[in-house]
């Protein structure tokens, strides 16, 4: 039966339709918010899927680019693989949902979200996280809900809930934040340096909202929600987990996983797999899953002895940072790059400079993103965590991790207008133990130092990590957790920022929500580290961006020009622009507002390039002295380029302060000349001088064009009176042959 349910939400209606279409889903939400259109389902597998020890949770965001009536681009004309942003979406709608589904749940679940109409005031990804919550709710899937998202802007210092486009384009913060009933769970944040009180604020507004918004939810579910289906546990028996206690005590797992060295760690644990093995090995049931019992052994071990003992695996203090080291210029050829290293942990990254043509452009859903000038890449080969595998290209995982590190770096970037590049970094991995997408954001803060980029202030990132116990107020926050912490722990609390304050934060939890005391902490502890890590680490690696760009990365100039006269330096068909480049050697981007960058490695060629462009769109005004070249000679004169599709005359009686009998003897072809403009005529006509005496710029071209028009006028006079002698004589001529022609004819009729 179809119902339809509404709320209003920040203003704008929010409207959710169920059994309306799609109804062989398992659960499915129409859902409109204004005029923004998303079917978000979730489907579930009959069966668990087997020889997996993990739940097999798959979520798409799918972009239709008809939803904001446009045709793919290219040859291809129809959507091809996700965009960055439709990749994002799908690990922010996946993170807070995944760990709402049963532990011991193997059946394959797919939350899919098809945006079909987008009304820019009303995010569709908002929406598609609305969906998919509801979706699955009213499913027949298991599913510990419900939960709500809610977005957060900030403008003029006031926290805007679910900002529309205007609003986002000058807010300060871009928080997403997702809640169950009673805590958060997943913070996902961008911010202009915002202090950390002002952002423990805004989640906790949204966390307010997101509780009006379960409570609407709750009413559909009570209406349309399907009865739970029953599934086949995937838990491991508790006689296995007695079996393996008799074997490996657990002091003896104590000392395996207790090491401050990953390969040392792993070698305890194949050493204490392959004895199970062996014990086990007429028991096919059990070897199914040893390596499952294994895993929550070990993570039952790490988790109590810190929670009790404050002890943690490499034997740190709770709060107490792991080794770390910086430095810098480690490629000699490359415009920038750093290496950051904490722990085991280490990340290359590699700065590049280019002109903005360069920047990448997106063709996606949203009108207002259609390029951005800075890229971060992130890489994770298999070698840095001593694994072998092929390279595919970037997962999921690769590109969250580097939008991460992206989203840190933005609010310090100088403007196009104070450094006119586009900007790539790409973070390679060079070994792995946890935190590697903070460790990016170290390295890419120096690198873009140390290519000369003038970003506002260093950036720096660290992870805090949460191990709880059976009640909210039994917990323990670490900082700077490693990856057997990761794994074992409860929260992967991501935060990057400067001293100022956040510009990105990232939350992950394996656990029902946290709260409100446990992310202050959190915020506070990764404060403390973060201001530690710049002053002592980062700071004594390079303090301050390079005042100039590398020797072997691009240098770029810009101007501005009347975009009126960007013709006159394109030409037809690009010839103008084209015989700059071929004579400078530079490139060359025009914007349509008149901004031109110029590219190049030589300075002077650049300056060379600007100045014919300054010579073609400024006007050339009597008086002016330049330089040009000559193009053409003819008998009375000099013609001389003085910018492209500009060329004056040098007029044979101004080659010199002395008589010149021919043009020869004073110029040739190819000459470069400086001359001065003495008249520009009322058809555009240049006439120009090389006499010294006229190159006096005290000098007003009048009184001097003054003397040339009385002499000009001489001339004309001269060449009049020849043309009316001239006249007369041929006249005199024709009367003398007439009177030739009529004697011969008399003479002819006497005879």
């Amino acid at each position: 039966m179809f119902k339809s349910y509404s709320m209003e939400l920040a203003g704008r209606t929010l409207t959710v339709e169920v059994g309306r279409v799609a109804k062989q889903a398992s659960g499915a939400a129409f859902m409109h918010y204004g005029d923004t259109v998303v079917l978000s389902t979730a489907t579930a597998s009959d069966k668990p899927r087997e020889g997996i020890d993990f739940f097999p949770l798959s979520v798409e965001y799918e972009e239709k680019l008809y939803a904001v009536g446009k045709i793919p681009g290219g040859f291809n004309k129809r959507e091809g693989k996700a965009s960055e942003n439709s990749v994002l979406t799908s690990r922010v709608i996946d993170r807070p949902m995944r760990p709402l589904f049963p532990k011991d749940y193997r059946n394959d679940v797919t939350l899919d979200n098809i945006v079909m109409s987008v009304d820019q005031d009303c995010s569709p990804e908002l929406t598609a996280m609305l969906g998919s919550a509801i979706a699955t709710c009213i499913s027949d899937i298991p599913f510990d809900g419900p939960c709500a998202t809610t977005q957060i802007g900030m403008v003029d210092g006031e926290l805007v809930v679910n900002p529309t486009q205007a609003q986002k384009q000058a807010s300060d913060m871009a928080l997403t934040v997702a809640s169950t009933r009673e805590k958060v769970i997943m913070i996902e944040a961008g911010a202009n340096e915002v202090a950390e009180d002002i952002m423990i604020e805004a989640i906790f507004k949204a966390h307010s909202v997101n509780q009006e918004v379960i409570k609407f939810i709750d009413t559909i579910v009570a209406e349309c929600g399907k009865p739970k289906h029953t599934y086949i546990s995937c838990a491991v028996p508790e006689e296995l987990f007695a079996a393996i206690r008799e074997i490996v005590p657990q002091e003896e797992m104590e000392v395996a996983v207790f090491t401050d060295d990953k390969q040392t760690r792993e070698d305890n644990i194949r050493s204490i797999t392959a004895k199970l093995e062996e014990a086990f090995a007429d028991k096919e049931e059990w070897l199914a899953v040893l390596g499952e019992a294994i895993y929550q052994y070990q993570k039952k071990t790490v988790r109590k002895m810190i929670l009790k003992d404050h002890k943690r695996p490499d034997g740190r203090a709770v709060d107490q940072i792991r080794p770390l080291a910086a430095e810098i210029d480690m490629l000699p050829r490359v415009h920038g790059s750093a290496m950051f290293t904490r722990g085991q942990t280490q990340i290359l990254n590699i700065c590049t400079l280019a002109p903005l043509s360069e920047s990448q452009r997106l063709d996606g859903i949203d009108d207002m993103e259609t390029s951005k000038r800075y890229m971060h890449h992130y890489n994770f080969p298999s070698f840095s965590v001593g694994e072998t595998k092929p390279s595919r290209g970037p997962g999921r995982r690769e590109i969250g991790h580097g939008a991460l590190a992206e989203r840190a770096l933005v609010p310090v970037l100088p403007s196009e207008e104070e450094f006119p590049y586009a900007i790539r970094t790409v973070s390679e991995t060079m070994e792995s133990n946890g935190s590697t997408s903070q460790a990016s954001i170290c390295s890419s803060s120096m690198s873009l130092m140390a290519a000369g980029v003038p970003i506002k202030s260093a950036v720096a990132g660290i992870s805090c990590g949460l191990v709880t116990g059976d009640t909210d107020d039994d917990y323990i926050v670490l900082t700077d957790i490693q990856g057997l912490e990761d794994f074992f722990g409860d929260m992967d609390f991501k935060v990057g920022g400067t001293h100022k304050g956040i510009t990105a934060i990232q939350m992950d939890i394996k656990i029902h929500g946290l709260t409100r005391p446990i992310i202050e902490e959190a915020i506070r502890r990764t404060r403390e580290a973060r201001i530690y890590i710049l002053d002592e680490v980062m700071a004594k690696a390079i303090a301050e961006p390079r005042t100039e760009v590398g020797k072997y990365a691009p240098k770029i100039e810009q101007i501005s020009i009347d975009p009126q006269k960007i013709g006159d330096v394109v030409g037809k068909q690009g010839k103008v622009i084209n015989k700059i480049i071929e004579e400078t050697g530079v490139k060359i981007d025009i914007s349509d507002d008149g901004s031109v960058s110029v590219c190049g490695t030589d300075k002077e060629m650049i300056a060379r390039a600007i100045e014919i462009i300054k010579s073609i769109v400024t006007d050339i005004e009597a008086g002016a002295i330049m330089k040009g070249k000559v193009v053409r000679i003819m008998n009375f004169g000099a013609f001389v380029e003085l910018a492209p599709n500009k060329d004056g005359m040098v007029h044979i009686s101004k080659l010199s302060d002395k008589r010149v009998e021919k043009v020869e003897d004073a110029v040739n072809i190819g000459d470069e000349v400086t001359v001065r403009v003495m008249e520009v005529d009322k058809m555009g006509r240049i006439n120009l001088s090389m006499k010294p005496g006229d190159m006096d710029p005290n000098v007003d071209v009048s009184t001097l064009d003054s003397g040339r028009r009385d002499s000009d006028r001489r001339d004309s006079g001269r060449r009049d009176s020849g043309r009316r002698d001239g006249g007369r004589r041929d006249s005199d001529r024709r009367d003398s042959d007439r009177r030739d022609s009529d004697r011969r004819d008399s003479d002819r009729r006497n005879s």
